[in-house]
């Protein structure tokens, strides 16, 4: 995991200066601002790990881990805007500190710059990298008009929910894991193992998240527990249920959905005891490591030492036990 803080320092150093003595200062401060607030970089930082398995240059492949980053900073700035957001992770949003208008505008710039980050890669590799990235972009931008349909949308099903979190989430961390290995010149086979180990181990990190929204540690959660539940957010765990329930469970679960009368503890409760009367919990562990076993195979398939694989595993055993 040392590596891994190596290189997100690495990254949050180039991007301490990237809106510097640019103008105008209502477009770049935004950015400035959302890159101050912090974040993970999870996905730079993974990008420029699979370029070292491969036997590539940090050097060389730094901007295009930029790209990603501002390009996943880009979505947020705009998410925000969609889901009306006060916050993020606990400052206020960029469109409620400016207003929406600069918070598009912002974004806009950000996209842009990405596409200029990517494109000083070694030209050998851009057409490759550039088409993966333009894919990757129009995926994410699909997984989040679904996710914004299914809020108003009646029958959605779990494959449906999946195909969801694989655009919306999934994809973006595959594709920095691929474009780290494209531009070290691995193997085809090994370029798209290293991607399928990022699509799936992304879709197992969501459906933790839905489990540990409803069964996560309050003291450790950081954030209200049932907080899907109380918002009726379709999660894994509530379609999972709504498929499983019928008669009185079914009803129960229906009353609770629908009630204006229930306060919010009450609900999450009842609901809870539906879910562990279905036994949601262990269905949703159960296909969380379905996806977690998958990613763990196309690791095992790539064609480089043994040592060189094992922070990714790390990675990932740490990313499924993790508590918030």
């Amino acid at each position: 995991m040392e590596k891994i803080a190596h290189y997100i320092s690495l990254v949050n150093q180039e991007l301490e200066n990237f809106t510097k003595n640019k103008e105008p200062k209502n477009l770049y401060q935004p950015i400035d601002y959302a890159f101050k607030i912090g974040g993970k970089r999870i996905r730079p930082a993974l990008l420029l790990l699979a370029n070292d398995m491969f036997g590539g240059k940090t050097v060389q492949a730094m901007n295009a881990a930029l790209a990603i980053e501002v390009f996943h900073n880009f979505t947020l700035l705009h998410d925000d805007i969609m889901d009306d957001a006060p916050l993020r992770r606990g400052k206020p949003t960029v469109f409620k500190k400016w207003n929406s208008n600069i918070a598009i505008l912002s974004g806009d710039v950000m996209f842009v710059n990405a596409i200029q980050l990517l494109a000083k890669s070694d030209e050998k590799y851009l057409s490759e990298i550039l088409t993966l990235f333009n894919k990757t972009a129009v995926e994410v931008c699909e997984g989040q008009q679904f996710d914004m349909d299914f809020e108003t949308q009646e029958n959605v099903s779990i494959d449906d929910y999946l195909k969801m979190i694989e655009l919306k989430t999934a994809v973006l961390l595959a594709a920095s894991m691929k474009i780290g290995a494209i531009l070290a010149d691995a193997k085809k086979d090994d370029a798209i193992h290293i991607y399928e180990f990022g699509r799936n181990l992304g879709i197992a990190f969501q459906l933790m998240d839905d489990i540990l929204d409803l069964y996560g540690d309050p003291e450790k959660f950081g954030k209200q527990v049932g907080g899907d539940v109380i918002a009726n957010k379709k999660t894994y765990l509530l379609l999972k249920a709504k498929e499983l329930a019928t008669g009185n469970l079914k009803n129960e679960l229906e009353f609770c959905l629908n009630s204006t009368s229930l306060n919010k503890n009450m609900k999450v409760e009842r609901v809870k005891t539906i879910f562990n009367s279905l036994n949601i919990k262990q269905i949703a562990v159960d296909e969380m490591n379905l996806f977690y076993n998958t990613a763990i195979s196309h690791l095992d398939s790539i064609d480089v030492y043994e040592d060189k694989k094992k922070v990714f595993e790390d990675f990932a055993k740490k990313l499924m036990q993790r508590e918030n």
